[in-house]
């Protein structure tokens, strides 16, 4: 082999690795998962582990679900701590705190997994009312006398969680985190999803948010959607491995932008 081929090879070896590593740098791999109200971050589990086994590193927010602002600092201050580029993804009220929370420069993709996703000026409160949910008008909402509320547990599994097995339906109902009203009132000052892309998850059988106003929410921030028959408000962790494939497909869509 002559000199001048063992160069151009050399040559071309290098620009391939160069390539390669550019690549990887590129690669979104940060994920951050918020819950929604009534509900932990443990709820995410079947989706971390699959995310988590597909080598991306995830961060779960745990919101004390005592006041909007107080959730929204504790989005944000987790998002401080990623290092590079991530997508922020948010189920049920969880959307309320992506759709503001999501300016911070960290992240470039928003998925919204049947979750409120409000305008400016506006609340999940006020734009619920375009579409009233089943739980809405169903009389099922208990409140506290200091303000919290918590959906009655011989009705979570039928209204939240109609495809969990009834065990884990009954686990959830009797250890359901006390929300405050206030925080469904929250209003948006600058919608992200205005700026950066979105993805919105709508499963056909929510009774805790209407599948339509999901949709309405999805086709005005020019989302893409997925939608997932026979699927109830609890689709993250009932259809773990479609919701993780969505905000993988998310991840490698923002990649592609970041690298333009």
């Amino acid at each position: 082999m002559s000199l001048q081929l063992c160069i151009i090879l050399l040559l071309l070896g290098c620009c391939v690795l160069s390539a390669q590593n550019n690549n990887n740098q590129r690669q979104i791999r940060n994920i951050v998962l918020v819950h929604g109200a009534w509900v932990d971050g443990s709820g995410w589990k079947g989706v971390y582990e699959i995310l988590v086994r597909d080598g991306y590193h995830v961060s779960l927010v745990q919101e004390p679900l005592t006041a909007f602002a107080e959730d929204l600092t504790a989005t944000k201050r987790v998002l401080t701590e990623q290092q590079g580029p991530c997508i922020l993804v948010a189920h049920s009220y969880g959307g309320s705190l992506i759709t503001e929370a999501g300016n911070e420069p960290q992240v470039v993709g928003l998925v919204y997994v049947a979750a409120h996703m409000p305008d400016a000026g506006k609340s999940e409160a006020q734009e619920g009312k375009l579409f009233p949910s089943a739980v809405s008008t169903a009389n099922v909402i208990t409140k506290t006398p200091d303000g919290f509320t918590f959906l009655e547990p011989s009705e979570f599994q039928r209204y939240f969680a109609a495809d969990l097995s009834r065990q884990q339906a009954l686990f959830e109902a009797h250890s359901q985190v006390q929300t405050a009203a206030t925080v469904f009132e929250g209003v948006i000052t600058t919608p992200a999803w205005k700026t950066k892309p979105s993805w919105m998850i709508i499963p056909s059988l929510d009774m805790i948010i209407s599948p339509k106003l999901e949709r309405f929410y999805a086709e005005r921030a020019h989302s893409h959607i997925t939608e997932l028959a026979g699927a109830s408000h609890s689709v993250y962790e009932s259809r773990a491995k479609e919701v993780a494939a969505v905000i993988e497909e998310a991840a490698k869509h923002a990649q592609s932008d970041v690298g333009e």
